[in-house]
């Protein structure tokens, strides 16, 4: 090895490369810790546990807003609508079920897609008569139906997502 010269080294040492990434990095994560603020906010919607929909106790569950045709009710029941996204609730409480379907129902809406299906489960049957009460408070559903066999039966709710906002009043 003798006879060799050593590079002369013409660019940024490495450890001030990483400093001055790490800099940009965590500029740019408190941009991002800020827009994820932005749109948490943006899908939370308060669910109350104190509000009692009258619902019927004869048959699955269902629900179908005033401004919607009952028609929809029938094509969720007969399995029309394909659920796009699955929200399983599976071991969660009321608190958690209450943001999850909050997000669940804003991408929904911000992404177009016009039917999510809900997996309760059947248990206890907690979840399963507190979702129905949740659903109608929030304003983007349109409608909801006991869902057919192949999407989870009497486990799941499939829900109508309205995916356009309503009309502005001049």
């Amino acid at each position: 090895m003798s006879g060799v010269k050593p590079l002369s080294q013409d660019k940024l040492a490495p450890l001030n490369k990483w400093k001055l990434a790490k800099k940009s990095s965590s500029a740019s994560a408190g941009a991002r810790r800020q827009s994820a603020a932005k749109r948490q906010t943006a899908a939370s919607f308060a669910f109350s546990d104190v509000y009692q929909a009258a619902l019927s106790d004869e048959g699955p569950v269902r629900y179908c807003r005033e401004d919607v045709a009952t028609h929809a009710l029938k094509r969720l029941r007969r399995g029309d609508f394909y659920p796009e996204l699955v929200l399983d609730l599976h071991g969660l409480d009321k608190e958690n079920t209450k943001l999850e379907l909050s997000a669940l129902l804003y991408t929904a809406h911000k992404e177009m897609i016009d039917c999510v299906a809900v997996v309760h489960g059947i248990g206890q049957g907690v979840l399963k008569r507190a979702l129905p009460h949740y659903l109608i408070q929030h304003p983007h559903v349109m409608a909801f139906h006991q869902a057919p066999l192949e999407y989870g039966g009497q486990g799941a709710l499939l829900v109508l997502v309205e995916t356009r906002e309503p009309p502005q009043k001049r």
